[in-house]
């Protein structure tokens, strides 16, 4: 809003009104001038304001919508939209409209009734289960026109007349720019008053960083970093995975622009010859060794694995850039070298693809002629240490966050070093076991979908399924594609399910289609030959809340709700002599909540120290606590998180597979 102010444009803050009732006030202020007006919104509810005057234009797409364009989206025209959105409802407006009324039965009576009071007036000519549910929720029908309808006529100060664009505040918008770190912006206002400062990026010449290919020059690196406090070290490799990637090549930096590439199995036809790896890892082997010697490094990490492929154990690493980035601010960049140094630096750096091409055509490192491959390698190292040197300074100005940094996620790199390395010991047998049941049941829940659709079809097929659910059998259609089709995506069909058994057999097919595919197929090709076991990913720097990320393969998304996601579960085990231990925290959030909210039942559950959730199943489910089994209390958990985050009933009901109306008895009973 400063900005904006900053800027010179109008801005209007009218106090207990929603900026749809605002806009559409002053859509109906210009139409009576005889002005055309362009509404900038994505939202389909003001679709409503729509004339001969008025156009929307969503700037995200550069699309347009006038009268004609809303009938194509719709099948309705603008003034009945207003009816159109009562009976369809729309949960993030708090809209409830008319339950089993889809986007296409709405369409459908409004083109035959013309507006909802018409079909109210022939509610009784509409056959079936639809006609009963629209019977039975007109005062909800007349609430939701209500909620849907957007004001023309609010109170304002101001006309359009009143609505120009101001001088803006150059010197607010510099510091604004200056103090959320915007440069973009920032140049842009510069060379918009005349006194741009030059781009360092054009003027400066690119650094003439040394490539190694020789004892001599190798030698002198050696004392370079061994002499150096602070040396940044990075890897050059054939791939990604940690595993099996092999080394190309090293880089090291030992001051900005001060920085080499020491190539070692680049293998292209008419590559130089380079120094040998072994050689060289054996002789930089004890500085790699040596806690005092220290490192830093951008994801260092993933050198400290590769470097264990070659019996090196790398200690010392003392910073790491895409920490520092991650902990000053989770959320002001990514935290890839590329994009940290853009934010930080306002340096463009050599991307891998600039080097190694795109796509099926790219090269592995090795492949890439050194010539190439030196800048680039080295550019790594010497933007890591320049980074450090800029992160530092920011992390140590604020005590708390420095605290972070090296109290909690320095000190974790060598832990999840240990755990990635070490991996988890699977059961293949079991897993083949599981692979083939769930097979079977697939080919059960397959037979039984194509009873019920009346002949055979392909489950993974949307086209099949949108003729079978929504032409053959009628089905209401909930939701479109960006194409117009009616969308068979999984809420949509939880939706279905309710009503109409083959939706709800097709989301079971689903189901344990993905645990087949995803867990008991893939789980044994994820197994390391060189170990036996699987080796994960764990990734600290990527969710906001600090919370730890695991891939290839996500350990951290195992099933655990149904019970073949049980089972797979139990594929997991201990080597001989050892156990699985599972801990976690004692409900933190719930506490949290408890102290917030100060309300008595949780903080009594608290102090005696009982199990909240199954506390809250007793109460909203009546039973005894003891009483209490597995899916009471799962369900329990899901009403007390679902109710914290601020879920409507809705939500609850589809996450529990529950009615609307039992879901929201539930919420009443816990509040």
């Amino acid at each position: 809003l400063d900005a904006v102010e900053a800027m010179g444009l109008p801005l209007l803050r009218v106090a207990g009104v929603e900026a749809d009732d605002v806009i559409g006030t002053l859509c109906a202020q210009a139409e009576e001038k005889g002005l055309q007006v362009l509404v900038s919104t994505g939202d389909k509810d003001l679709a409503q304001l729509v004339t001969d005057k008025v156009t929307l234009i969503n700037t995200m797409t550069d699309t347009r919508m006038d009268r004609d364009a809303v009938k194509a989206k719709f099948d309705v025209w603008p003034e009945q939209i207003i009816d159109y959105l009562a009976l369809v409802g729309d949960s993030s407006d708090n809209i409830p409209g008319v339950p089993k009324v889809g986007p296409k039965t709405a369409a459908k009576w409004l083109n035959e009734y013309d507006s909802a009071a018409g079909i109210v007036e022939h509610g009784d000519e509409i056959k079936g289960k639809v006609g009963e549910s629209l019977r039975d929720n007109v005062d909800s029908l007349n609430l939701s026109k209500e909620l849907a309808t957007i004001r023309t006529d609010v109170g304002l100060d101001v006309g359009i007349d009143d609505l120009t664009a101001g001088d803006g505040d150059a010197d607010a918008l510099r510091k604004l720019f200056s103090h959320y770190e915007l440069r973009a912006l920032l140049r842009q206002l510069d060379e918009e008053a005349g006194d741009a400062p030059p781009d360092p990026a054009q003027d400066e010449e690119q650094t003439d960083y040394e490539t190694v290919l020789d004892d001599k020059a190798f030698d002198a690196w050696c004392k370079k970093i061994n002499k150096a406090e602070l040396v940044a070290f990075d890897t050059e490799t054939t791939g990604l995975d940690y595993m099996n990637a092999e080394i190309v090549g090293l880089s090291l930096a030992v001051a900005a622009g001060d920085a080499c590439y020491i190539p070692l199995t680049h293998d292209y036809p008419g590559a130089p010859e380079q120094l040998p790896r072994d050689k060289v890892l054996a002789k930089l082997k004890p500085w790699l060794e040596d806690e005092r010697k220290k490192k830093v490094g951008h994801h260092l990490k993933y050198d400290a694995h590769i470097l264990a492929r070659y019996d090196v154990e790398l200690a010392g690493m003392a910073y790491d850039s895409m920490l520092e980035s991650y902990v000053l601010n989770s959320v002001a960049t990514r935290h890839d070298m590329d994009s940290v140094a853009r934010h930080y630096l306002g340096k463009e750096t050599i991307h891998y693809e600039d080097v190694a091409g795109k796509g099926v055509k790219q090269l592995t490192f090795n492949q890439v002629d050194i010539e190439t491959a030196a800048p680039y390698a080295a550019e790594d190292a010497d933007i890591t240490l320049q980074l450090h040197e800029t992160l530092w300074q920011q992390l140590t100005d604020v005590p708390p966050l420095r605290r972070v940094y090296e109290d909690i996620e320095q000190p974790l790199v060598g832990v999840l070093l240990d755990m990635e390395e070490t991996g988890v010991l699977v059961d293949r047998e079991m897993l083949k076991v599981q692979s083939n049941e769930f097979g079977k049941k697939m080919a059960r829940l397959e037979k039984k979908a194509h009873e019920l659709a009346g002949g055979p079809f392909n489950l993974g097929s949307p086209k099949q399924l949108q003729e079978i659910l929504f032409e053959r059998q009628g089905l209401p259609v909930l939701r479109k594609t960006p194409k117009g089709q009616p969308s068979t995506a999984e809420d949509v069909l939880v939706e279905l399910a309710g009503d109409y058994e083959l939706p709800a057999v097709i989301i079971d097919y689903r189901g344990v289609s993905k645990l087949k595919s995803t867990y008991t197929d893939k789980l044994p090709e994820q197994i390391a030959q060189a170990t036996g076991r699987i080796h994960t990913s764990y990734h600290q720097a990527v969710a906001a809340t600090g919370r730890l990320s695991s891939t290839d393969p996500n350990l951290q998304n195992i099933p655990i709700r149904t019970p073949e996601g049980r089972r797979i579960r139990q594929a997991f085990v201990p080597p001989d002599g050892n156990l699985l231990l599972a801990a976690d925290y004692s409900q933190i959030e719930l506490r949290i909540m408890a102290h917030l909210s100060g309300d008595p039942g949780l903080l009594k559950a608290f102090r005696d120290n009982v199990d909240v959730h199954q506390a809250t199943a007793s109460e909203v489910f009546d039973i005894d606590y003891d009483k209490v089994d597995g899916e009471h209390r799962r369900a329990a958990k899901a009403i007390n998180f679902g109710l914290m985050y601020g879920m409507s009933a809705f939500g609850l009901s589809r996450q529990l597979n529950i009615g609307r109306t039992e879901a929201q008895a539930y919420m009443d009973t816990y509040f």
